[in-house]
């Protein structure tokens, strides 16, 4: 059984978030003189949910808007439009993407980021357990010797051995996996109840990335943790997610079971990324997926499929009709398409 498969064992059927129409438009151009009318649609229209305990995988090409929409997960970035309901049950369902000052700063304590790049994310002057124990001081969480005791639990948890011997480093004496595991620490110490891991390997070598990889699954099983894993990466998302969204400039194109949309995809989109993936075995022969052209535009994309212009099997309805809403096909998938 995959570490995927193992996590869904343990999912609540009540949906931890409910994303509903979020958008995020950014203004094209600015000027001091005229109204500006040009918007990037970096993310145009997306509805998904996410359970408790589940690893939802966020899949696509760069600039895609896939690192956009976890920001606004967690309210790093503020939403042009649409809802974020967040329910963990405990108080009233509530809408993130309307929440200012202090109840937004105690949302933050259950929802978290690991971002990509360990180099980046981190003070260079500040320790490993001022970094780690930030969130707590943020949050006015224990006097200064529980913040200690916990972030050497926390080191112990991600596997930094012996936990004291990390405490007092800086970051620049740490190894790039090593830091992402400070950064998983981080992100924990509140004892969140979801997190948005973005490509949180990519930048690692790739002898380390599956301890990593293992790490997050084992957090998530034990922890009861749901993430939102964004990654580029198809063979990553099948190890840690037991469901994919597909995404393609601002649109989610098709959603469902990992082992089912790998199996059999359904839009033209998803069998593109799936016949880019290498595989190992020289004898194995896998038909080309035949798409055309370049990247549509995204600033005030025109009134109808986003993929439109590199399809293989559009028509002029496709062309003359909005972009499509996403449908039940196939055996689980939803999917984005008038032709699949």
């Amino acid at each position: 059984m995959t570490e995927a498969a193992q996590a869904t064992s343990s999912v609540d059927s009540r949906p931890l978030l409910s994303v509903e129409g979020l958008h995020k438009y950014f203004p094209a151009a600015t000027s001091r003189f005229r109204r500006n009318e040009r918007f990037i649609h970096a993310v145009d229209g997306v509805n998904f949910t996410l359970a408790k305990g589940e690893s939802l995988g966020l899949v696509g090409e760069s600039g895609c808007g896939k690192t956009t929409t976890g920001k606004m997960l967690v309210r790093l970035v503020d939403p042009t439009g649409g809802h974020v309901i967040f329910d963990d049950g405990v108080g009233e369902p509530t809408d993130i993407a309307t929440l200012h000052g202090k109840p937004l700063k105690e949302f933050r304590r259950h929802a978290q980021m690991v971002f990509q790049d360990p180099y980046d994310s981190m003070n260079p002057r500040r320790t490993i357990f001022d970094t780690i124990a930030e969130p707590l001081q943020v949050q006015q969480v224990g006097s200064l010797v529980d913040r200690i005791d916990r972030v050497t639990e926390m080191l112990a948890l991600v596997g930094l051995t012996p936990p004291r011997a990390f405490l007092f480093r800086f970051p620049h004496e740490l190894s790039g996996g090593q830091r992402q595991r400070v950064a998983i620490a981080r992100a924990l110490i509140v004892e969140p109840s979801f997190v948005v891991a973005d490509e949180p390997t990519s930048m690692l070598d790739v002898s380390v990335r599956t301890g990593v990889m293992r790490l997050m699954a084992d957090l998530a099983a034990g922890l009861g943790i749901s993430y939102l894993y964004i990654t580029h990466d198809l063979a990553v998302a099948r190890y840690m997610c037991s469901r994919i969204a597909v995404m393609y400039l601002g649109k989610i194109v098709e959603i469902g079971d990992t082992e089912e949309i790998l199996r059999s995809p359904q839009h033209p989109y998803t069998r593109a990324l799936l016949s880019a993936v290498p595989v190992p075995d020289p004898t194995v022969k896998r038909p080309p997926v035949m798409i055309e052209g370049g990247v549509s535009t995204v600033v005030n994309p025109p009134a109808q499929c986003r993929f439109y212009a590199r399809c293989p099997l559009a028509d002029d309805y496709c062309k003359t009709n909005d972009h499509p809403p996403l449908e039940h096909k196939g055996q689980e998938q939803i999917v984005a398409c008038y032709k699949a």
